[in-house]
């Protein structure tokens, strides 16, 4: 079985890529359609609005840390019950890293390896012909790429849109599309990125806007109709067996945070866990909940811990009861999870905050500092996550920085620029932690 996919992608962040994508996923859902979201990339709060654009669980891809086993193989369920793909690309088109496991990271490998076509999304603003000379650039650049067309975005006056209209046509891309500046049609941000979907109380209304917004403003009917009639990609048979290639779950029963707090959690994740028997249960340390008494590991992902950290201090319930399930039981966190765990942290206004107390580890959002990047992860010793002597592949992304971090390291750490290990996160008994995300 296969369905029409289309990547898109862009000369640059900042180009509409977001726009286009939730207001398509969300048009096309509209008339019917079952749609299959996906990130390319390690972004984990863009795949939360494509779930909310769809109605349906949305994925992350990312050809550096992932292999192109675990790739078809999330592909392959994802296309399993959907009429269409649609993948929204990280950054620009070609940027990544080196020493990926499938490719670099960016975004054009995953069209590449899926035989994906690229619709692009390009930002007009300031330009006029040129931008037919950005387009056929980035549409030539790679020969294993297939770039379809283009959909316009910033155009400003009538005149404007014609000058690029048909600058763009002139260089043989076709044009599906233009969108006029509207910041009505933006996000919210911080500084992580978009704030949350879940923290958005009228997201409803602003996918339905976006949709009416493409639906305006892009030959969807033709753009469906161009899709429709190329090559299929993978077929989800030949992809479920490599299934049993993928790591086991860290235990049978995981408690995992979800809420405000808590929400950087990989859809991938949940779903090679369930996918190998675990089941997953999920509690809110906001709502002052411990976790689940009955689970046998338990699961702090990364989030937004600085934004509610007097609240969490104030978790009594879950604070004793994150304690007491640690006596027993494994529980690790990860970035925001991380910092929870530890001693204390301190807020951006400079206030401090009893954490947990598990790791010998203290934050301080006041003191911001920027840290960005893949990394390759090697575990100290043999962890319900994986074995010491198997390297594993994560994202760090976070803007703290840490006063002190004294224990026994919980891995070695290195990011793709360099051979040198550095130690990472802490581990103390049954408790571990790290800034990186696990990807695979």
């Amino acid at each position: 079985m296969t369905i029409p996919a289309a990547l898109i992608g862009a000369a640059r962040s900042g180009s509409g890529k977001t726009t286009l994508t939730l207001g398509l996923m969300r048009a096309l859902t509209k008339r019917g359609l079952r749609v299959a979201a996906v990130k390319c990339g390690p972004d984990y709060i863009d795949p939360a609005f494509h779930a909310a654009a769809t109605k349906r669980p949305a994925l992350n891809l990312d050809s550096w840390a992932m292999d192109e086993h675990l790739i078809a193989d999330l592909v392959g369920h994802a296309m399993a019950d959907a009429d269409i793909l649609i993948a929204e690309g990280a950054m620009g088109l070609f940027d990544g890293a080196p020493g990926g496991a499938a490719g670099s990271g960016a975004s054009a490998d995953i069209a590449a390896l899926l035989n994906w076509p690229v619709l692009l999304a390009h930002d007009v603003s300031g330009q006029a012909q040129t931008a037919a000379a950005v387009l056929r650039g980035l549409a030539n650049h790679d020969p294993r790429l297939e770039v379809i067309g283009v959909v316009l975005n910033k155009v400003g006056s009538p005149r404007h849109r014609r000058l690029c209209s048909e600058a763009t046509e002139s260089s043989g891309l076709r044009l599906f599309g233009a969108l006029p500046r509207d910041d009505a049609q933006s996000l919210p941000e911080r500084h992580l990125g978009l704030v949350q979907a879940g923290e958005i109380p009228a997201l409803e209304t602003k996918l339905e806007s976006l949709a009416e917004f493409v639906e305006a403003h892009v030959d969807i009917d033709g753009l469906l109709a161009r899709l429709g009639g190329m090559t299929p990609q993978v077929s989800s048979m030949q992809l479920v067996r490599q299934e049993q290639n993928r790591s086991q779950p860290p235990g049978q029963r995981i408690a995992v945070a979800r809420d405000d707090a808590f929400s950087f959690f990989y859809p991938h994740l949940a779903r090679l866990w369930r996918a190998a028997g675990a089941e997953i249960i999920f509690f809110s340390p906001l709502s002052d909940t411990p976790p689940p008494a009955d689970c046998d590991f338990c699961w702090l992902p990364g989030g937004y811990p600085e934004l509610f950290v007097g609240q969490i201090a104030s978790a009594e319930r879950f604070l004793r009861g994150l304690a007491h399930f640690a006596e027993t039981r494994p529980v690790h966190g990860e970035c925001g999870g991380y910092m929870v765990l530890g001693d204390g942290l301190i807020d951006q206004r400079g206030v401090g905050h009893k954490m947990a107390g598990l790791l010998g580890l203290e934050t301080s959002f006041a003191q911001r500092k920027l840290h960005l990047g893949y990394r390759i992860i090697r575990l100290a010793e043999d962890h319900p996550l994986g074995s010491s002597d198997v390297l594993r592949r994560g994202h760090e992304f976070h803007y703290s920085t840490i006063l002190r971090e004294q224990g026994e390291p919980f891995a070695q750490c290195r990011d793709p620029y360099t051979e040198t290990e550095i130690p990472s996160g802490l581990r103390n008994k049954l408790v571990s932690g790290s800034f990186f995300h696990l990807i695979s």
